[in-house]
């Protein structure tokens, strides 16, 4: 794992051509179907928050967000970053791909002034819960019964301030 981390590379989402590779990737890795809408939402309004994991010119794992100004409970408004999608090839678990585009997100978010970044995940999902925890989130809420299959979630944040 540690051989093929020091081959990745990490590429900005540029053009539509990436697109069937980042979805056929996600759509075997999360639980909930995304349409090619969903998608283009994200990379038209944020391309510079979408980034891919090449490996041989093969996408090997993708980090699509978002960030934008949202009302608060309280009535204030916070710029909030927000990771909508995070897939990583089976057989390239354990390398380090996850933590990094969860990384470069957050960062490029922080350039941007976000206040926080957010993010929901199944609680079944436990690697995906010690990764975002390791990086310094923490559990905001829980959600019943989240998604399509009935699974709960927990929001995630992290705090920049």
């Amino acid at each position: 794992a540690r051989q093929m981390a020091k081959d990745i590379t990490y590429i900005d989402y540029t053009s539509e051509t990436q697109l069937p590779a980042m979805m056929e990737m996600i759509d075997q890795m999360l639980s909930e179907p995304y349409s090619i809408f969903t998608y283009r939402y994200f990379l038209h309004a944020w391309p510079n928050l979408c980034i891919c994991a090449m490996l041989d010119g093969e996408t090997v794992g993708v980090i699509i967000c978002k960030a934008e100004k949202e009302a608060t409970m309280q009535g204030d408004d916070v710029y909030r970053g927000y990771i909508a999608m995070l897939a990583v090839n089976k057989k390239c678990r354990k390398a380090g791909i996850g933590s990094k585009l969860v990384e470069l997100a957050v960062e490029r978010m922080r350039e941007l002034d976000c206040d926080e970044v957010m993010l929901e995940t199944e609680v079944t999902n436990k690697s995906a819960l010690r990764l975002y925890e390791r990086l310094g989130f923490t559990r905001d809420e829980r959600l019943l019964k989240y998604y399509l299959n009935g699974v709960d979630a927990f929001r995630l944040k992290l705090w920049f301030n």
